[in-house]
C-alpha cells in the first residue's frame, strides 16, 4: 500500500457486515498508510445501515457518516423511514444525504419510485442545509432532470463512483456538485473514465475506495478497505502529472470542507 498521509476515504460503507471482524483494525490500517479520515456512507441497505454508520461516528472523530436511502431501495421509502432519516440528519456525526440518486442498471427498485426517492432526498439536503451523496448508473439524463427540478439553483454534494463521460461530469460540476473517483480508475480497461478524470478540474475531484466494493488494482478481487484509496489517488496523480502529494492536498481538502467543516 502507498504511504500518502493526509487523504481522505469520502465514501465507504464502514458499517458493512464485512467489516465486523476487523472493523477497527480497519480504520488504524487506513490511518497508517496515512488516511485520516473516512466518510461512513449510510444508504447501503435498509435505514438500519445509515443508523449504524452514524453510530460509528459518534463513537470515533475521525469519521462522518452519511444518511439515506440508496435507489436499489428506493421502492420501501416511506414516511416512516423518512422520519427516522430526519433524526439521523440532525445529528451533528451525520454530515451529508445519501447516498441516493438513480440506478437503471440493476432496475431493482421501479424507476418512478427512484426518481420520487431522489427527490425527497433533495428536499431534505435543502431543509437542514447538508450536501448530498449521488448514485447513478446508466441514468444520467434522468438524474440531470431530477436536480435541474428540484434545485435549479444548484447544490453541494458529489457524485461518487463517477464512470460517466467528460460532458456529464462537466454538467454535474456546473451545478455545483464534486466529482468522486473509484478504484475503477486503475482498471485496465478504464480508458475512458482515465481520460475524464485528466481532463477535469482538480479542485472538483474526490476520490473513495466504495469499500468493501471496488478493490483497486493491486487488490482486485479481495475485500476493499479505506487504506487502498492511496491506490485511486496514486493513479489520478499519475494522469494528471502531479505528486501525489498535490492530489492528496486538493482532493482532502475538497473532503474536509464537504463533510467535516
Amino acid at each position: 500500500m502507498t504511504l500518502q498521509p493526509g487523504l481522505i476515504d469520502s465514501h465507504c460503507h464502514l458499517a458493512d457486515k464485512s467489516f465486523n471482524g476487523d472493523r477497527e483494525a480497519v480504520i488504524s490500517r487506513a490511518a497508517s498508510c496515512g488516511v485520516h479520515r473516512i466518510v461512513a456512507v449510510g444508504g447501503g441497505g435498509p435505514i438500519e445501515a445509515s443508523e449504524a454508520s452514524a453510530e460509528l461516528a459518534a463513537a470515533n472523530p475521525s469519521l462522518r457518516a452519511t444518511a439515506g436511502i440508496h435507489p436499489h431501495d428506493a421502492g420501501n421509502y416511506s414516511d416512516e423511514i423518512e422520519t427516522r432519516l430526519r433524526a439521523l440528519l440532525a445529528r451533528p456525526e451525520v454530515s451529508a444525504v445519501g447516498e441516493t440518486g438513480l440506478d437503471y442498471y440493476y432496475d431493482n427498485s421501479p424507476r418512478p419510485a427512484q426518481r420520487e426517492a431522489l427527490a425527497r432526498h433533495l428536499a431534505l439536503a435543502a431543509e437542514f442545509r447538508k450536501p448530498v451523496v449521488l448514485h447513478c448508473r446508466d441514468a444520467e439524463t434522468d438524474l440531470r432532470e431530477v436536480l435541474e427540478t428540484e434545485r435549479p439553483g444548484g447544490l453541494s454534494g458529489v457524485v461518487h463512483c463517477f464512470t460517466g463521460s467528460y460532458e456529464q461530469a462537466a454538467h454535474c460540476i456546473e451545478l455545483g456538485l464534486l466529482i468522486s473517483f473509484t478504484g475503477i480508475l486503475t482498471f485496465k480497461n478504464a480508458g475512458d473514465l482515465r481520460e475524464t478524470a485528466r481532463r477535469l478540474p482538480l479542485d472538483r475531484l474526490m476520490v473513495e475506495t466504495d469499500s468493501p466494493y471496488l478493490a483497486p488494482q493491486p487488490y482486485r478481487g479481495k475485500r476493499n478497505e479505506p487504506a487502498y484509496v492511496c491506490e485511486v489517488a496514486k493513479v489520478l496523480a499519475e494522469l494528471r502529472g502531479v505528486s501525489i502529494e498535490t492530489v492528496a492536498e486538493i482532493t482532502s481538502a475538497n473532503a474536509e470542507s464537504l463533510f467535516f467543516s
